[in-house]
């Protein structure tokens, strides 16, 4: 039986991912652990965890008997050009710590990269997997940093690391995290909460998203693939839709007759403008059948109707 750990499990993606864990592997066998010393949940084993801590990390998977980490502890990408060193620190150290101990201990690793990898040189469409990569944020050096470290880890050390460069996340089980993607997470709770949505990003900034389920599913579908599948040991390219703020407005006002949205770039501006507006992902469905399930209103659809009946429920109780 696998035994994981979720190093970062309180985050936008860690949520969603330590609940579908969970019900493919057991309570006892997924646990949580994060900076903060709150649970997400109520019903998980959650370790207060710094992923920095390389002594503590240690003795986190020596206790729970850990065969898979899954390393999702991050600053990300707005945060990051606020806080450069900090963003270097936490994800290039809190990486290497748990590639240490991965070498040491026989640990399967999951690591995730971004789109943040590709930089303003970068063919933005359709961008293929092997590219000229010159990012122009910490969070992206961070990440293509990253890609090289988990790439040599297997190469030197045979480390069965996996890694997949994620295109703006959105979920609705909890806040924005801090990433330039997020303002279309925000934007469904402003529609829900009649309010005005302030968008950060230009009405035609296109940028591949990827609604959580499918983001959750990639992950697990990765881990759980043969190693001889497993041709790529930096990272896959993935993608499922691509969109601008003003075709998610769109999308959104289709349901939520009389949504407003205002445009205000700010410093996100330049970050988004640096990234693809389309990913080839051809390698992750060619290698280990890799498919999306959501498309733009289809997603719409599904976090609205969520939104609200978790809005019915707060209200009645």
């Amino acid at each position: 039986m696998q035994k994981i750990l979720i190093v970062g499990s309180n985050g936008q993606f860690g949520t969603e991912l330590l609940s579908e864990l969970q019900g493919k592997f057991g309570y006892d066998n997924v646990i949580g652990s994060d900076k903060k010393e709150i649970s997400n949940c109520n019903s998980c084993l959650f370790e207060h965890l710094d992923v920095l801590d390389s002594k503590r990390l240690e003795e986190v998977i020596d206790k729970h008997e850990i065969t898979q980490v899954y390393l999702l502890a991050a600053i990300l990408s707005a945060v990051g050009e606020q806080k450069p060193l900090l963003t270097w620190e936490v994800n290039m150290q809190g990486l290497l710590n748990v590639l240490e101990l991965a070498r040491s201990k026989s640990l399967k690793v999951y690591w995730p990269s971004s789109i943040a990898v590709f930089g303003p040189t970068t063919p933005k469409k359709m961008t293929p997997q092997q590219t000229i990569m010159e990012p122009d944020t910490v969070y992206g050096m961070t990440k293509l940093a990253g890609e090289r470290w988990c790439e040599y880890y297997h190469q030197k050390y045979q480390v069965d690391v996996r890694s997949l460069r994620y295109p703006g996340l959105i979920g609705y089980k909890s806040l924005p995290g801090g990433g330039t993607t997020d303002y279309a997470v925000d934007i469904f709770h402003k529609a829900i909460n009649k309010e005005v949505f302030q968008c950060f990003l230009s009405k035609d900034t296109l940028l591949p998203m990827m609604y959580m389920p499918d983001a959750v599913k990639a992950t697990i579908d990765l881990m759980e693939a043969p190693k001889e599948k497993i041709n790529i040991r930096s990272s896959y390219n993935l993608a499922a839709m691509s969109f601008s703020p003003s075709e998610i407005y769109n999308s959104i006002l289709r349901l939520e007759k009389g949504f407003e949205i205002e445009y205000e770039p700010d410093f996100r501006q330049k970050i988004a403008n640096s990234w693809p507006h389309s990913i080839d992902d051809s390698h992750a469905r060619a290698d280990w059948g890799w498919n999306h399930q959501y498309d733009l209103n289809s997603m719409t659809e599904d976090i609205l109707k969520n939104l609200k009946a978790q809005s019915l429920v707060n209200t009645a109780s």
